[in-house]
């Protein structure tokens, strides 16, 4: 098989295997965290019972009841809501809370309220952190040359020169990024979430893309949403695809920042020439031996139209 086929196929196997993990982890999730939710809601409501049956109410008695509603709230359980109302932990909501927790978004709405879920998170995180980050480089390095390096050379062969080149490219990726992966849904956010204005809905991209993950704003979270099941995982794989152009989009800039001297000046560290093939090599690459850099002094000079397009086609002299 070829090369590139088997860097894709690799490629796949892992994005599978991701999507397994998540599922695993959804379902220990679910079966540890649900009946402890159910507990909580029990006693939500047996707490808001007596608060209502109580004749004189103190202001200690109330303070102990807010501080106990606000605490339960904190984990999704609310005393405004029925017992019935759908569970925080059932499949897709264990799953979305997965990838917050791999992604490293982590809104903390809903969080484990068991011993053991805690435990599990731990352990869970210590695997799926650096796993979520290894799949998400292997995808930036397979869609490097599509979204970066052949539009450079385009951009060459229209007449710019390298260095104007990587600065119109990076402005354009950035303007993709902002309509497809902020403005875009934003937009479908303030339709989808009834209380969410367009910039609660720009807010929460940017917080969520930034993987600060404050938590005032969660899709999915009103009760009675319709199709909250699909809407969660819509959400998840909106997350990924966003995770990866933003890593794209930071790695286009520090590429361009090493070719306009910037990264020297500040003293940063720089792309070195021992990794010039590294843009167009995926991390799944069969081949374990580099290229031989060429010594001779044609290595110095500027690549032509005819060449393969990279970053590190400029005139060192």
């Amino acid at each position: 098989m070829h090369s590139a086929g088997k860097s894709w196929l690799l490629l796949t196997g892992f994005v599978l295997f991701y999507v397994i993990y998540l599922l695993f982890g959804a379902l220990v999730f679910s079966s540890i965290e649900r009946p402890a939710e159910d507990k909580l809601r029990r006693d939500m409501e047996t707490l808001k019972d007596e608060f209502l049956n109580r004749s004189c109410v103190t202001a200690a008695s109330l303070e102990r009841f807010l501080n106990q509603v606000l605490s339960a709230n904190k984990h999704g359980v609310s005393v405004l809501r029925n017992t019935s109302e759908k569970s925080n932990w059932d499949l897709a909501s264990s799953m979305f809370f997965a990838n917050t927790l791999v992604t490293t978004v982590g809104y903390g709405h809903p969080a484990p309220l068991s011993d053991a879920g805690k435990v599990f998170s731990i352990i869970y995180a210590l695997i799926g952190v650096p796993f979520t980050m290894l799949v998400l480089t292997a995808c930036v390095q397979r869609v490097m040359h599509p979204l970066v390096l052949a539009p450079v050379g385009l951009l060459q062969r229209c007449g710019l020169k390298p260095r104007p080149a990587t600065v119109v490219h990076f402005l354009l990726l950035l303007v993709l990024v902002v309509l497809c992966f902020f403005l875009a849904p934003a937009a479908v956010f303030s339709l989808l979430e009834a209380s969410w204005t367009f910039l609660d809905g720009i807010y929460f991209c940017f917080i969520s893309l930034c993987t600060i993950g404050l938590g005032d704003f969660v899709p999915a979270a009103q009760p009675g949403q319709k199709y909250r099941a699909l809407y969660q995982v819509a959400v998840m794989v909106y997350l990924f695809m966003g995770l990866m152009m933003m890593y794209l989009l930071l790695r286009s800039f520090h590429k361009m920042a090493d070719l306009h001297g910037l990264t020297t000046f500040l003293q940063l560290p720089r792309c070195e020439d021992s990794v010039l093939e590294e843009d167009r090599e995926t991390i799944m690459d069969s081949d374990p031996m580099p290229p031989p850099y060429p010594k001779d002094k044609e290595a110095s000079k500027p690549l032509g139209s005819e060449s393969y397009p990279s970053y590190n086609s400029i005139n060192k002299s």
